[in-house]
């Protein structure tokens, strides 16, 4: 099968994924994302609190969205003791059992500030070795007072990222922090770049959209959905590749990295739309796996599909292990079959399609 991604775009993988990109503070890395997808699109818009739209036909009546969110889970700067050490809150569903001796950049209005989570040497630990938690992990700056640390820039509600790094393992596999989610918004990028490279003509308007604030309850995506009030929704996700030790099927089911995106059956998702999407993977050869939401799906489908009295949604997920980690980790060609599946799903959706179960 013919790979989709160049040598360009991985490159924009590489420093889109590099670029710090907290919730609440997107912008930096959505400047960048539509930088990349200007030669593709006809407008763009954004809204107050940063999502970015592009737009390629705009003129036509009828709306499709496709969807991915574009911020990274992170710290703030909570409490700064006597002696210079600081304590966080989460943005986000940020994972205190990792942070131990990691290093971080806290950014500040005076420029980056290096920093590392402190914890006690394995010696010093005694008989009650106590286990990571929110009440105990701190961030050391090397300094040695309060005022140190405020002469540094670094202040209550200053965000805290990690410093990781983009890395390929085995030629295959992209490893780093931020895959969760912003391997989707370089993935609706790549549609776009297709559909332009192919000369695609839709018989509709495609909104290309990078979302902020998933992580702190999908605000982002119910603001834009408002905004545009799309007619159908397609969301591109991570979800969790179970096939690693330590992690139970029977309660978080059976998928894995390699297999190819993931599509998820639920309430949110209107089955009509996901059946177009099943025809075509099955038309075009395309591997894929199905999941199963008890209730909400969790990703931006549901801000999508409970907006503007209901827009038909559907999510199509990307196999991902150690989600919420700096060591995210997915395979190369589940990423190229998710871009080729939404791309062919988009030529599937017909001129006014009407996906309602009952006319």
């Amino acid at each position: 099968m013919k790979k989709i991604i160049t040598k360009q775009s991985q490159q924009f993988l590489e420093d889109y994924l590099n670029n710090p990109s907290p919730t609440g503070f997107e912008s930096g890395g959505q400047k960048m994302w539509l930088d990349y997808i200007r030669p593709y699109i006809d407008e763009y818009f954004t809204d107050n609190y940063g999502s970015v739209v592009g737009v390629i036909n705009p003129k036509a009546k009828y709306k499709v969205v496709i969807e991915a969110h574009a911020d990274e889970i992170s710290w703030f700067v909570h409490y700064i003791t006597k002696d210079g050490f600081v304590y966080l809150r989460r943005n986000g569903g940020s994972d205190h059992m990792i942070a131990p001796s990691k290093r971080v950049n806290i950014h500040t209005d005076k420029g980056m500030v290096k920093a590392v989570f402190g914890w006690p040497a394995i010696h010093t630990r005694g008989k009650k070795d106590p286990a990571p938690s929110m009440e105990n992990i701190f961030l050391d700056c090397g300094c040695s007072t309060k005022d140190e640390v405020l002469e540094m820039g670094v202040h209550v509600g200053c965000v805290a990222t990690f410093e990781d790094e983009f890395i390929t393992l085995n030629d295959n596999r992209y490893c780093g922090r931020a895959l969760d989610n912003r391997m989707g918004g370089f993935m609706i990028a790549e549609v776009a770049r297709l559909l332009k490279k192919d000369k695609v003509e839709l018989p509709f308007a495609l909104y290309i959209v990078n979302a902020v604030q998933e992580e702190v309850g999908l605000r982002g995506a119910q603001m834009i959905a408002q905004k545009i009030k799309p007619d159908v929704a397609i969301v591109t996700d991570v979800c969790h590749d179970t096939n690693t030790p330590m992690i139970n099927k029977i309660v978080q089911g059976d998928l894995k990295s390699g297999d190819g995106p993931v599509l998820t059956y639920g309430p949110a998702v209107q089955n009509n739309l996901l059946k177009l999407i099943i025809d075509a993977a099955e038309d075009n050869k395309i591997p894929f796996q199905r999941a199963a939401a008890s209730r909400a799906t969790g990703t931006d489908t549901d801000a999508f599909a409970y907006s503007n009295e209901g827009v038909p949604s559907a999510l199509i997920s990307l196999p991902l292990r150690y989600m919420h980690t700096t060591v995210e980790m997915c395979r190369k060609e589940d990423v190229e079959n998710t871009i080729r599946l939404i791309v062919h799903a988009l030529k599937k959706i017909e001129k006014n399609q009407d996906f309602r179960y009952i006319k």
